[in-house]
């Protein structure tokens, strides 16, 4: 065959788009050429492929696993194209790539096959930058970052992440495009272990030197305002945002719901981080841009966003920890593994938090966080479907989420967390649907003892056993024996520690401790209504009137639409005597909720006021609501005193004893009684 001589060879500048699919190599062969056919229209459907084509003005170089083109035009070409490309593939989450660009000399060739291709350090320096990359990036050379940042509308996109080398000794500069929801914001895994590597070499007098340096431009930049607030914040704190549910099926939320709340679980049972509960997070979306905002809205100095994604029995996984105050990337991974790996992956993710975090483990959290809840992952994903619908708290959805709990049970008998799960569910009945409160509990306590059996360290079922001693069994030294013994094992529980200050505390008078485990919930779930309610409703039995009524007026700023808080707030105003005012908000929760608590309460202060006519009215409703479902005795209690009938007041409080109902702790306490 004849060949060409190097001083015949042709050399232009050629605009290099480098593009591969990540994992490719560990697809099934017809995956791969589905993924690799979807690559291909979307390339094809761009704008700048059809136009640098219809020119002629445009190379095809395909691989095994992607394909470059090379664009004769400009050098935002191949820019541009990576951005029609990126934007499609959000329609496509199951198709991971990743892509490398740069401009340089490449020429047409005849390979040993006598096929055409396309050589030249243009094409190797594209694909050697673009093997920096992660699923998901688009890196530019640095010499085509330097010809972008003449045009205005790039400059914010561009973010340098330094020079590496390549190959053969050549370095070249690394630039991550990104913003807008384009492209991906993590710092490259290879460049991260090539960093710590570079950190590890470096002699001890320049690490001082770098030290000293730092230190200085650190007290040049950081403003006062700054260093009060890193100061303030623990550097062992952490919140983890909702995930990404990157799977094609909307079905499959519930699976990142729940590897949000596993990682959360195993994190929280850390005594020595600050983590802060699902509830205030869930406000965020994934992968928000104002990390440091709600970092301080949070209180934290750390936050771990992700995503998940799963076909079928794989999943992947992709986490990255930040250090949202000092705007620092901490660590970032992906794990690609089957659903059977799924527990070594949160077991993984969270020790590795740790680690990075510097956070101190005793063996027993050790043995927490590596712990594998059932080996049936059938059965873990009925728990998630069952846990993400319980958190809706609604009733239609608690009886379905217990029928899943009880799908997981019946396919793992030995499945602690999903009777603990169960008893959780059980406790909520009574609150959203007829089931009688007695008969509640003690479904609830049959199966959080079940729990314990099988797990002994199993802190949620220590929490929910722990109230049922309280509203069931009137053991209140149990109660607090479990309550203690559920924050021990996992101190980061705000439920632990709301439930532990509201009722068992409360009920027992003891304020100043109720107050303070109340206020210890709120600091890991700031923005949760229910808590900042709860620390208003310990105040009012306190007889604390006007600061519950202040910490009140603070939980409904956090959630205007959540008429609990509009409920206590009127309790407050009533007991305080300020009756109008106590109406008002009754009626503004009635207007947000169909709830069973405003209109007795109302009804019981427009008694109060002179208008007996409203308390005997509500009593009938009852007494004919009673026919159909649970009426709390104790409102009929309460709307008996506002009407001067004491005995009958107290054979409504004797029957709420006997109906077990929630509100019986507090009948010593209670400014009303």
């Amino acid at each position: 065959m004849p060949s060409e001589h190097p001083a015949d060879v042709k050399f232009e500048i050629g605009h290099v788009l480098f593009i591969d699919i990540v994992g490719y190599s560990k697809l099934l062969i017809n995956e791969q050429s589905e993924r690799l056919q979807t690559l291909k229209e979307i390339m094809r459907g761009t704008e700048q492929f059809r136009i640098a084509e219809a020119e002629g003005k445009l190379l095809r170089l395909p691989t095994g696993d992607g394909g470059a083109l090379v664009f004769r035009t400009s050098p935002e070409a191949p820019v541009l194209c990576a951005l029609e490309i990126s934007k499609a593939l959000k329609r496509n989450p199951e198709l991971q790539v990743r892509m490398g660009i740069h401009s340089g000399p490449v020429n047409e060739i005849t390979d040993l096959n006598e096929q055409a291709n396309i050589a030249g350090a243009g094409i190797n320096i594209a694909q050697r930058v673009m093997d920096f990359g992660d699923a998901g990036h688009i890196l530019l050379s640095k010499h085509v970052a330097d010809d972008l940042d003449q045009y205005p509308q790039w400059r914010s996109q561009l973010h340098e992440l330094g020079n590496s080398e390549v190959k053969h000794g050549v370095r070249v500069g690394i630039v991550n495009l990104h913003g807008d929801g384009i492209g991906n914001p993590q710092i490259p895994k290879k460049l991260q272990v090539l960093k710590k590597q570079r950190w590890m070499r470096w002699t001890p007098i320049a690490t001082a030197v770098l030290l000293l340096a730092g230190a200085i431009a650190a007290f040049v930049i950081v403003s006062k305002k700054s260093a009060r607030l890193a100061s303030s914040v623990s550097e062992k704190s952490i919140a983890v945002l909702p995930f990404e549910n990157l799977s094609r099926d909307p079905d499959n939320a519930y699976f990142a719901e729940g590897m949000q709340d596993e990682i959360l679980a195993r994190l929280s049972k850390i005594a020595d981080l600050k983590v802060i509960s699902r509830t205030s997070t869930q406000k965020y979306k994934s992968a928000p841009d104002n990390l440091r905002e709600i970092a301080k809205q949070l209180g934290v100095a750390n936050i771990l966003e992700g995503s998940v994604q799963k076909t079928g029995d794989q999943v992947r996984v992709n986490v990255q920890l930040i250090n949202a105050l000092k705007d620092a990337h901490l660590w970032a991974d992906i794990f690609d593994r089957k659903l059977t790996d799924i527990f070594a992956v949160e077991s993984d993710i969270a020790k590795t938090i740790a680690d990075t975090l510097q956070a101190r483990l005793t063996g027993t959290e050790k043995e927490m966080i590596a712990a594998k809840p059932t080996s049936d992952t059938a059965a873990y994903e009925l728990y998630l479907k069952g846990r993400s619908l319980w958190r809706q708290r609604t009733g239609d959805n608690i009886p379905k989420a217990i029928a899943f709990y009880e799908q997981a049970v019946a396919r793992d008998p030995n499945y602690a967390l999903a009777y603990a799960g169960l008893a959780e569910a059980y406790v909520s009945l009574p609150f959203y649907t007829a089931v009688t409160p007695r008969d509640a509990y003690a479904a609830a306590k049959t199966e959080a003892l079940k729990a314990l059996q099988l797990n002994d360290k199993l802190a949620e079922a220590h929490t929910t056993l722990a109230l049922l001693l309280c509203l069931n069994d009137f053991d209140m030294a149990g109660s607090v024996s479990e309550f203690q013994r559920a924050i021990a094992l996992n101190p980061n529980d705000a439920t632990a520690h709301q439930w532990f200050g509201e009722p068992t505390l409360t009920a027992l008078g003891r304020f100043d401790e109720a107050i303070a485990e109340e206020k210890r919930a709120i600091e890991l779930e700031p923005l949760s209504p229910n808590n900042n309610s709860d620390l208003g409703f310990i105040l009012i039995m306190a007889r604390r009137y006007d600061d519950a009524i202040a910490q009140l007026h603070k939980a409904v700023e956090i959630d205007p639409t959540f008429y609990f808080a509009h409920v206590v707030l009127g309790v407050a105003l009533q007991a305080k005597g300020e009756l109008a005012d106590a109406i008002a908000e009754y009626m503004k929760a009635q207007q947000l909720g169909d709830d069973l608590e405003s209109p007795p309460l109302l009804a019981t202060a427009k008694a109060q006021s002179g208008d007996k006519s409203a308390a005997v009215q509500m009593l009938a409703e009852l007494d004919e609501l009673s026919h159909h479902r649970y009426v709390r005795a104790y409102y009929r209690a309460l709307l008996c005193l506002s009407l001067g009938k004491r005995d009958e007041a107290i054979r409504w409080l004797e029957q709420s004893v006997t109906d077990a109902g929630p509100d019986n702790p507090y009948i010593r306490v209670h400014p009303f009684l």
